[in-house]
């Protein structure tokens, strides 16, 4: 039998091309950049060359095999090959060179230039349609990124790569997998599909699909996602983020969880450069160290310094534990000094109900510190059965219940005897009293009037009017018990069939029942 040596073709080593440095940034610029990056760089200088034939630049031994065919060579030891710009090392390799194909065994590592170091066990190149395709243990690595999968396709004719049985994308902070990964180099789009799962040291994203676009530098959520941090928890069904200008933005069934707050909405926006936050379309957010929740369809917040505002149905409610405080406005604003102390303002067709008293008036600030509401501009409250206005009012809450009450000047209180008839008080400022909760004392300081209907158990016997500078009203489950007139009173006392219609009511005398809210469902009309 005629014994063959096998042809050994010597070739020089290689020069070792140092690869680049500094090719991420900080965080999701890391994970979103490693991948696609490589990609481009390899597919790009091909694209444009001519197809060429794979040249053997070093074998240990060469080897023919007619059985293989007449365009077959074996190629074993130190095995080098190279397609254009493309440089592969193997352990051994078959080569086709009819069909311009080479299959790889055995320590595979694929050279792109400064680029790209691929890394498997087995490798199938075909350099007519420059698939390369690379399976078992496959590492795809730059200095400071390792991507790692079983499976792995470059389509360099398309300028598309995938993997479609699970891969893990590492960096230094970052760590992301996914079951399948698609590349689309021409339109420098990436897609991450199915169980996608990234974990940074301060928070974890879970997804079904994430999409990165390089050229706006942009993170799309196109499935319900989740991200988790140590005081944070946000969920959406799609939404996206922009690494270099730092915006991001969440939507459908989207909020944001953290230990003190939940912010709930449509879409919910963030622009942490400017500090600055925007929601729209049925928000809610919820301070869990105060009790207290703001709705509305759209909001803003600002940062520095700590303010926000809500409108379009906003809605203000506070929770105690006997009772809940519900407060309507065309527009409600929050701002928080450097001292800490939050001041809330609400303008505009303000309606309040809380089960122990209503009010409305057109615009109020409640102070958190010191837990004073101040009314603005024809405020009423009702309580019980009494209606109590003045030009300027003032309540006082203790741990959230009515402690005291003060209208200042043409201040009224009345309430109804029976359809036509109105007991009445009135003065320059009153100050009310409350026990848990409850009207009991009503002081009258300056220019007090009022006219007050006697009964006995057959009906009303009278009517008493009187003036005095100062008065005090006893009221007992919101009904007049008694009045004191303290000082020099001038008053008298007219059988009912006596009394004139003019003289039933006093001047200044305004009866608004009708635009008493009845419950928490009656805050959105207008104070008309």
């Amino acid at each position: 039998m005629d014994q063959r040596k096998p042809v050994i073709i010597p070739a020089p080593e290689p020069n070792r091309i140092p690869c680049r440095a500094g090719l991420f940034s900080h965080c999701l610029k890391l994970f979103f950049r490693t991948f696609p990056a490589w990609l481009l760089l390899v597919v790009g200088p091909l694209q444009a060359q001519e197809k060429t034939r794979i040249d053997i630049l070093y074998s240990e031994t060469l080897q023919f095999d007619r059985r293989m065919g007449e365009n077959f060579k074996r190629l074993v030891g130190n095995v080098r090959l190279r397609h254009e710009e493309v440089i592969m090392f193997c352990d051994s390799a078959h080569l086709y060179d009819r069909d311009n194909e080479v299959r790889a065994f055995g320590n595979i590592h694929v050279n792109q230039g400064d680029t790209l170091q691929l890394y498997g066990d087995k490798l199938t190149y075909r350099g007519d349609t420059r698939v390369a395709q690379v399976r078992n243990n496959v590492v795809l690595r730059d200095r400071e990124s390792v991507l790692k999968t079983d499976y792995l396709d470059f389509n360099l004719e398309t300028n598309t790569g995938y993997y479609v049985n699970g891969g893990r994308l590492e960096n230094e902070e970052n760590v992301l997998t996914s079951k399948r990964g698609y590349y689309y180099a021409d339109d420098e789009i990436f897609y991450y599909r199915d169980s996608v799962v990234m974990v940074n040291p301060d928070y974890t994203i879970h997804c079904d699909t994430l999409k990165y676009d390089t050229r706006y530098a942009t993170a799309y959520f196109m499935s319900p996602t989740i991200i988790r941090g140590e005081d944070l928890y946000i969920y959406c069904e799609n939404g996206w983020y922009n690494l270099d200008l730092e915006l991001s933005q969440f939507n459908q069934n989207a909020f944001i969880r953290t230990s003190e707050q939940i912010i709930r909405g449509d879409s919910l926006f963030y622009d942490r450069g400017n500090g600055f936050g925007k929601a729209i379309g049925n928000i809610e957010m919820n301070d869990t160290t105060e009790n207290i929740i703001l709705r509305g369809h759209y909001a803003e917040y600002f940062e520095e310094p700590e303010s926000s505002l809500v409108t379009d149905s906003a809605l203000f409610i506070q929770f105690s534990e006997t009772d809940t405080l519900y407060l309507h406005a065309d527009t409600l604003t929050s701002e928080t000094d450097s001292l800490e102390n939050r001041l809330l303002r609400a303008f505009y067709n303000v309606r309040m109900y809380r089960t122990d008293f209503q009010a409305v008036c057109d615009s109020l600030a409640y102070s958190f510190s010191d837990s004073v509401i101040r009314m603005y501009h024809k405020p009423m409250i009702w309580s019980d059965e009494n209606q109590l206005t003045g030009d300027y009012i003032q309540i006082m809450t203790r741990n959230r219940k009515l402690d005291r009450m003060e209208l200042y000047r043409s201040s009224f209180i009345i309430s109804q005897e029976d359809s036509i008839r109105f007991n009445q008080i009135k003065g320059k400022d009153m100050t009310g009293f409350f026990r848990e909760g409850q009207l009991y004392l009503i002081r009258v300081t300056g220019n007090g009037e009022s006219i007050y209907y006697a009964r006995d158990e057959t009906g009303i016997i009278g009517v008493n009017k009187a003036v005095c500078s100062n008065i005090e009203i006893w009221v007992e489950e919101g009904k007049v018990r008694k009045i004191r007139f303290l000082n020099s009173p001038e008053g008298t006392f007219t059988p009912p069939f006596q009394v004139m219609p003019e003289e039933m009511i006093l001047k200044g005398f305004q009866w608004a029942e009708k635009l008493r809210p009845v419950d928490k469902n009656d805050l959105f009309r207008k104070n008309r």
